[in-house]
């Protein structure tokens, strides 16, 4: 989990750091890579998503912070003894990290993924740009989601999940009755 953590903060802050190095006028720099579709931008955005809460930096990062803490102490409520949820968790934790790690340094957050499209009148609309610590935090919920609803399918049992980690670990992918 925290290798996976730790891989995650790097990638995210060599994305950040590549993209302050090759667009370096924010708001201006941007490569086409999928002309109306897909561009790498450099945005900075000192909120939360949607630029939410824009100019309470150092807010954003304290909850960030303890947000990290308090999910690594109840790690074992997320099913961190499972392999999905050691993978979500380490997912979380290396983009609150790479996030987190840019408020510090930059005092905002890097962005720079940024997916649109062009309404028939030519105006460009588009999904708020985003980074791979975003990316990282977004799927590791979704596969804390996944986690929840198939405890939720097999009666909620941890011990039922710790020895099916066990017999994957040993025997590799357990069968399942369907």
């Amino acid at each position: 989990m925290l290798v996976l953590a730790a891989f995650i903060a790097g990638l995210d802050q060599i994305t950040k750091w590549s993209v302050i190095h090759f667009l370096p006028a924010p708001r201006e720099s941007e490569v086409h890579v999928l002309p109306g579709f897909f561009k790498l931008v450099h945005w900075e955005n000192p909120g939360a998503a949607w630029s939410m809460f824009a100019n309470f930096n150092w807010l954003l990062a304290i909850i960030s912070g303890v947000a990290l803490v308090a999910l690594f102490m109840a790690r074992k409520y997320f099913g961190s003894r499972t392999t999905l949820g050691w993978i979500a968790l380490g997912l979380i934790f290396g983009g609150i990290v790479g996030n987190v790690s840019d408020r510090i340094m930059h005092g905002h957050v890097i962005d720079f993924l940024y997916f649109h499209m062009f309404t028939r009148s030519g105006r460009e609309i588009g999904f708020p740009a985003f980074n791979v610590a975003d990316s990282a935090i977004c799927i590791g919920v979704g596969l804390l989601f996944i986690l929840s609803w198939r405890k939720e399918q097999h009666g909620g049992n941890q011990a039922e999940d710790e020895q099916q980690d066990t017999t994957v670990k040993q025997h590799g992918a357990p069968e399942r009755n369907v």
